[in-house]
């Protein structure tokens, strides 16, 4: 698909400008004159509504790789054929919550013997590691346990940011946000200020699943509503801190509720610019309660390899002009698929994680550490050159070749028992949940638990 717009020489772009090149438009002559007219509509500088996005949802075929060309082309104009990741680590420090998403195979609830709750040294050590490691981000989400001190996240984050000054902390997502509020009985505004002097740089913009409320009854009852969310997300962008967006795709949802739901992000952005990329997220079904139990009728096994390519080529569509970064999620897709996004509009793989725990306990299959030399591999097998980025987009390295010499994660990747596991985590009972609000400031690390299970 992307031979077909690499092939035209540089002169031809030029001479071109902003139209189809060749081979797209040849493709464009083979789709349904509806379909076809819509492609073109963000190649002319023009934008897709809601109606024309959901059709979209419906290309097969030729019309499908008419799509993914056009995604591709866009993705040249804006970002040229470099493809960015960032070296990070997630610490998902307690996996007990309050919550019983239909969704969510990660929580536990409070009684469960399999809930844990990380202390305070153990969560800055995970930190510090990750930063010895030439991490530049730690990604701090977890589940909203019962009876939580409201202050919990704030002094989280000034602890973290007093032990690993170096490192961005992208935490807490809109529901915790919420929650944290609640629980200190204070106000989104106020709470997010508090965030802010902790230390906090970025929020993640997950919670969102499907931007529709009647979907969100269905497969999350009480989860933070799509006001609530927008509330969250705009709160924190007027206050100078910005925010990923995200869609939860390949359960309930319709091809209308997907286009609506890229048209709200696409007004949020023009009102506030606060986004910094897109991440579509396919439904990993395997360990999901509402698959596993009564609604497994009613609820499809995740997207299909099609539609994940849709979902990422339409949002490069709807948003183009407004969110500049596509990102696509090896950890939901797997890295073949992702590389073929590659070639769909994304233009962005994500992060390193060393500890992904969210989606393995959903069943995910493709493990919770990538080392950024196996990154830059999928992207230059992709055709393109592999950048290190911060996390809000600032360029750190270009790699046009690879270096000499490994680099300290690619090393440490050989040895993945040293950062642990979830399946090891939720059996430890030196991490075992017993009622905390917040974690001990002191505990066994995660070596000396290991240590003692014999492990």
């Amino acid at each position: 698909m992307s031979a077909l717009i690499e092939q035209e020489s540089q002169d031809e772009h030029e001479a071109q400008g902003e139209r189809e090149p060749r081979g797209l438009e040849s493709l464009l002559r083979g789709v349904p004159a509806d379909i076809a007219g819509v492609i073109a509509k963000p190649l002319e500088g023009r934008e897709v509504s809601v109606e024309e996005g959901a059709r979209l949802f419906e290309a097969e075929g030729t019309a499908l790789l008419a799509l993914t060309a056009a995604a591709d082309e866009l993705r040249r104009r804006v970002n040229g054929d470099r493809v960015t990741y960032v070296v990070n680590r997630n610490i998902n420090f307690t996996n007990v919550c309050i919550k019983r998403c239909g969704f969510c195979a990660f929580s536990r609830d409070f009684r469960a013997e399999e809930g844990y709750f990380l202390p305070l040294n153990e969560i800055i050590r995970r930190a510090k590691e990750a930063a010895d490691l030439g991490a530049t981000e730690v990604c701090v989400q977890a589940g909203l346990p019962p009876k939580m001190e409201g202050s919990l996240y704030v002094d989280l984050a000034r602890a973290l940011k007093a032990e690993a000054p170096e490192l961005h902390i992208h935490g807490f997502s809109p529901e915790e946000v919420l929650y944290g509020a609640t629980r200190s009985r204070s106000t989104v505004e106020d709470y997010l200020r508090e965030l802010r002097g902790a230390g906090v740089g970025s929020l993640p913009g997950t919670s969102a699943e499907i931007l529709d409320q009647a979907v969100r009854d269905a497969i999350a009852p009480g989860r933070i509503s799509v006001e609530q969310w927008t509330d969250v997300i705009t709160t924190a962008h007027r206050l100078g801190v910005p925010t990923t967006s995200t869609i939860m795709f390949g359960h309930v949802e319709t091809n209308a509720h997907r286009a609506a739901h890229l048209a709200l992000l696409r007004d949020i952005q023009k009102a506030t610019g606060g986004f910094t990329e897109f991440v579509p997220l396919s439904f990993v079904h395997e360990e999901a309660p509402m698959f596993a139990q009564a609604q497994r009728g009613e609820t499809r096994p995740g997207a299909t390899g099609a539609e994940v390519m849709r979902m990422h080529a339409i949002a490069r569509l709807m948003l183009h002009g407004w969110v500049d970064n596509i990102q696509c999620s090896w950890v939901k897709e797997g890295p073949k698929l992702a590389q073929l996004l590659l070639l769909a509009g994304c233009n962005d793989v994500g992060g390193t994680l060393i500890n992904e725990s969210i989606s393995t306990a959903a069943g995910a299959s493709y493990g919770q550490l990538v080392p950024p030399s196996e990154l830059r591999r999928w992207i230059r097998d992709a055709g393109r050159v592999p950048v290190e980025r911060t996390t809000l987009y600032e360029t750190r390295r270009v790699f046009e070749t690879e270096p000499a010499e490994p680099e300290a994660l690619d090393l440490a990747a050989a040895q993945p028992e040293r950062f642990g596991s979830y399946r090891e985590l939720i059996k430890l009972d030196a991490f075992r949940y017993e009622g905390q609000r917040a974690p001990e400031l002191t505990g066994p690390t995660l070596p000396e638990a290991l240590a003692a299970a014999g492990r």
